[in-house]
């Protein structure tokens, strides 16, 4: 199961890769086109917008699996392993809670997004604001399963550490055991 999830997971890091490249041409090829023949790709720059949110809201979930979104390291490194854990349990209740509003109203607006059309490439514009499902979702299980964890007693040393903001390496946290 953890080898189909990370696989996944590179999936979705080679799908942000494509659309920050894409997103890139794209644009390089508009600025080119604009200055040598005073023309340009509309497309493009509707799709160069378009990717760019793909990539930020799949870029969220990646970045929430790693541990890599902010946060407030500066009280939680004061704090024992029992206080970590209680912050830990409460931060990912929040998450979990904002994330299930988040994909609630995704899906609520999903008829109307549905039906409205973008102006150049008349693609629907579920295809833009529809992320919300995904990143809702994602990050809703995530952290629901690390809500599990944590109140089954489940939870590594290491990600303790990570959500503390320390890098430690494994001899590190078997001297701390």
């Amino acid at each position: 199961m953890q080898r189909a999830i990370d696989t996944f997971y590179r999936i979705l890091e080679m799908l942000l890769i494509f659309f920050l490249s894409a997103m890139a041409l794209m644009v390089f090829v508009n600025v080119i086109m604009r200055y040598a023949m005073n023309s340009g790709i509309v497309a493009s720059e509707e799709l160069s917008r378009y990717f760019f949110v793909w990539l930020t809201f799949t870029g969220a979930v990646v970045a929430f699996r790693e541990h890599g979104h902010l946060g407030i390291e500066t009280v939680v490194m004061f704090l024992s392993r029992r206080g970590r854990i209680i912050c830990m349990i409460l931060s990912n209740i929040i998450i979990l809670a904002c994330s299930v509003i988040f994909f609630w109203g995704t899906w609520k607006q999903f008829p109307i997004n549905a039906s409205m059309k973008a102006p150049v490439t008349g693609l629907s514009m579920i295809w833009v604001y529809g992320i919300g499902l995904f990143t809702g979702g994602g990050m809703a299980i995530i952290a629901f399963e690390r809500l599990i964890r944590l109140l089954t007693g489940r939870v590594t040393d290491e990600e303790i550490a990570a959500f503390a903001g320390e890098n430690l390496t494994l001899e590190q946290l078997a001297e701390r055991t």
